[in-house]
């Protein structure tokens, strides 16, 4: 990869974990599968109550450099506010701190971002692990659907 190349950061060998499940036939494999007929919803929630936020965790094999988020959603169950969080530790899997908000649109079609840190150095050795956290959904009962989700940028190199 050279210059200003990007890759997708997603394979095999990639981790998905979900805050939720509707049923096991809208699973979190269904995320990166590549068939537009399969997605991941999460289970329904009463706001302030349960359920909210929703969320994707995304663990790599080696350290990357995200650049760019692209997610296609079924119109009417949006994550319509989304923080991206990267993990404080080496696991990945105890705190997170947020490193950029999307503002997804409220459509069926593919959205991309660039996710640009809101602090410049949160990038510097790159990450582990990436997190959307879905704070709001334009579902009245905070259900967020999902078709595909692709994470793109480089891999980390010191």
């Amino acid at each position: 990869m050279t210059g200003g190349e990007l890759s997708s950061l997603i394979n095999e060998e990639t981790s998905i974990k979900v805050s939720s499940t509707l049923e096991k036939a809208n699973g979190k494999r269904n995320l990166i599968d590549g068939s537009p007929e399969t997605c991941w919803t999460s289970q329904q929630s009463f706001r302030n109550i349960q359920g909210l936020p929703q969320f994707i965790q995304l663990g790599f094999t080696n350290r990357v450099i995200p650049k760019r988020v692209s997610i296609t959603f079924q119109g009417g169950f949006v994550g319509t506010r989304c923080a991206i969080c990267i993990p404080t530790d080496e696991s990945g899997k105890k705190d997170w701190r947020p490193f950029t908000t999307i503002f997804p649109e409220d459509v069926n079609r593919r959205q991309m971002f660039e996710l640009v840190p809101s602090q410049p150095d949160l990038l510097t050795e790159g990450v582990i692990a990436l997190k959307l956290v879905f704070e709001e959904s334009s579902d009245f009962f905070g259900r967020i659907t999902v078709y595909d989700v692709a994470v793109e940028g480089s891999s980390a190199r010191f």
